[in-house]
């Protein structure tokens, strides 16, 4: 290797661990993806987190990067050690970032990389992240876009009845997406009606959450009043409640769908759910083979901590006002589940409506 080829390499490698900066700080996944080999691996020990190959690298990057209020890495020079058509080197960055659920920190690391000759130029065969020191004091400071609206000249929050704009569906579906469910974003719930259709086929045994959004929609009525189902509902309140509460407890655990709402659905890729009796959290927590949950506009916030708001100040009091009118009962929120990823690619799909629709 001549003098002036390890010049031209250590410029390319270090170029490189600045675009992957770059990259990072603007947000374009699919451009970090593509610095590290096909099979290369990205790994957080600290984390912990190992992603291996451009695609886990791409959904894993979105999914952190969905969580995040603002972000700031900067990376200083550090060593190179080349080798023919390899390499290896450490890069210093100092970081510091808020998530929309409120942790934050500042932070200073390593990068442990490992570097191969591609045709594509240069490219990372493994980059380890190692932190040195953690500091999650609160941060004095705020990105511009995340001032609050108390004399920021922002709008006000909206509230809990509002229905998110389209930007925020938008970065909730790719949020979830990259979590492992599948995510659609539909008109109103007469696409949704549609949808169902497609997505259960006709004989299949479906429960249905208790929902508003449901009953409202009319899906609670396709599944349960037109026999093209094997509807577990009506069977369940055919069942003595005295003497047959174990066969209730399992037709509702496992049915092959459950077809629900949520309270809830965060900008950050998360489900909640809340429940009295706790009688739908088995299926939609993972017992049914396949999940669907249709989701009013105004179910979005951005993150889990308002999610948990939304349920206590606004979904519980007006289903507490339907359960007295209709059991003569209040409601309590007995179970909460939280959903933050579908470990089965293919059996949770969230519809996501622009039209708000149930509370």
């Amino acid at each position: 290797m001549t003098d002036f080829q390890a010049v031209a390499d250590r410029v390319e490698i270090e170029a490189l661990r600045g675009e992957f900066t770059d990259a990072a700080m603007m947000r374009d996944r699919p451009r970090l993806a593509s610095l590290f080999t096909p099979d290369g691996v990205l790994r957080m020990p600290n984390i912990p987190v190992e992603q291996v190959g451009r695609e886990e690298i791409l959904a894993g990057g979105e999914r952190l990067q969905a969580q995040w209020d603002f972000f700031v890495q900067n990376t200083h020079p550090g060593t190179i050690q080349l080798d023919g058509d390899t390499a290896t080197g450490r890069a210093y960055i100092q970081e510091i970032a808020r998530t929309l659920d409120g942790r934050q920190g500042l932070n200073y690391a390593v990068y442990h990389d490992r570097y191969q000759r591609t045709e594509e130029g240069w490219r990372f065969a493994e980059r380890v992240y190692e932190v040195r020191y953690l500091d999650t004091s609160p941060l004095a400071g705020t990105a511009p876009q995340s001032a609050r609206s108390s004399g920021t000249g922002q709008a006000p929050a909206r509230s809990f009845a509002d229905p998110a704009s389209a930007e925020q569906l938008e970065r909730t579906a790719a949020a979830l997406r990259a979590g492992g469910f599948a995510a659609e974003i539909l008109d109103d719930a007469a696409a949704a009606r549609v949808r169902i259709k497609d997505l259960v086929p006709e004989g299949a045994g479906v429960f249905t959450g208790a929902s508003e959004t449901l009953r409202l929609s009319g899906i609670d009525e396709d599944i349960n009043g037109s026999g093209r189902y094997d509807a577990i509902r009506p069977r369940v309140l055919a069942v003595d409640r005295a003497t047959g509460a174990d066969e209730i407890r399992r037709l509702v655990a496992a049915p092959d769908f459950v077809v629900n709402s949520v309270a809830a659905v965060t900008e950050t890729g998360s489900l909640v759910l809340a429940s009295g009796s706790g009688s739908q959290i088995p299926a939609n927590g993972g017992g049914a083979g396949h999940a669907i949950w249709i989701v009013g506009a105004q179910k979005v916030v951005p993150d889990l901590s308002t999610a948990l708001r939304r349920v206590e100040e606004h979904a519980l009091p007006l289903e507490n006002a339907r359960a007295q009118a209709v059991y003569g009962m209040p409601s309590a929120v007995n179970r909460l589940l939280v959903l933050n990823a579908e470990p089965r690619p293919g059996r949770g799909t969230v519809l996501l409506l622009r039209e708000a629709i149930g509370y």
